[in-house]
């Protein structure tokens, strides 16, 4: 992990947090507060959505009625909002300092982040970030056993048997394989395409059990609910 991290102030501009990260080349920055306690994460993503630039969110009239005044305010706060407290994410996924890599990983996955803090109590002590799981690959590389031909087997004739069904998001959806489990992560749009993505992998010969850590995202709202826990 990396220790040594560029943090923000929930009082301080959105506009500083923006040229920080610039500067640094970074995608994103925890938030802490005088006390050093993790409280948020702001990313690059919370502004591609801004008044200032003429991105933010046009809907039909009859969708804004269905969302309700207090989404569509949330909306307009983080739209237009100048504090980093506006516009960044409360809910931040962090693990402690000796969580295994595993779990960092499977958080990234499924909840399609970046980087994971690393606190101790509120305290943030460190980060981890995709770079940092590139570098350790690296480091590794020659040491990294290959694939077992079953896995690659079982997860070429999943993604053939896919690309023939109507119904498959074959490029939403990742697909791995080891000794003979499958994972399913990424996104769908329809909840009963779960079931069918776990039939059809099911159905694969030499399959043990079929992990699912897949999101499902509502289309037209955006609206999402996590994976299920195995």
């Amino acid at each position: 992990m990396t220790r040594q991290v560029v943090s923000v102030l929930p009082d301080e501009s959105v506009f500083d947090a923006a040229r920080l990260m610039l500067e640094k080349k970074i995608s994103g920055l925890p938030v802490v507060d005088d006390k050093g306690n993790l409280i948020g994460v702001v990313t690059e993503g919370d502004f591609l959505r801004r008044a200032e630039i003429g991105t933010k969110r046009q809907r039909p009239r009859w969708v804004e009625f269905f969302m309700g005044p207090g989404r569509l305010a949330d909306e307009y706060v983080r739209f237009s909002g100048r504090k980093i407290r506006d516009v960044m994410t409360h809910d931040v996924r962090a693990v402690a300092p000796d969580a295994p890599l595993s779990d960092v990983v499977r958080l990234m996955e499924r909840h399609n982040i970046k980087r994971v803090p690393v606190v101790e109590g509120s305290k943030m002590v460190g980060i981890v970030t995709r770079a940092n799981l590139l570098h350790a690959m690296a480091s590794f590389v020659h040491e990294v056993a290959p694939p077992r031909a079953e896995d690659t087997a079982i997860r070429e004739q999943l993604i053939a048997q896919l690309a023939t069904q109507p119904w498959a998001p074959v490029t939403a959806v990742d697909i791995t394989v080891r000794d003979g489990v499958v994972q399913l992560s990424g996104a769908i749009t329809d909840e009963r395409q779960r079931e069918a993505l776990r039939v059809a992998a099911e159905n694969i010969p030499g399959v043990k059990k079929v992990e699912d850590y897949i999101t499902w995202v509502e289309p037209v709202s955006g609206f999402y609910v996590e994976a299920r826990e195995t």
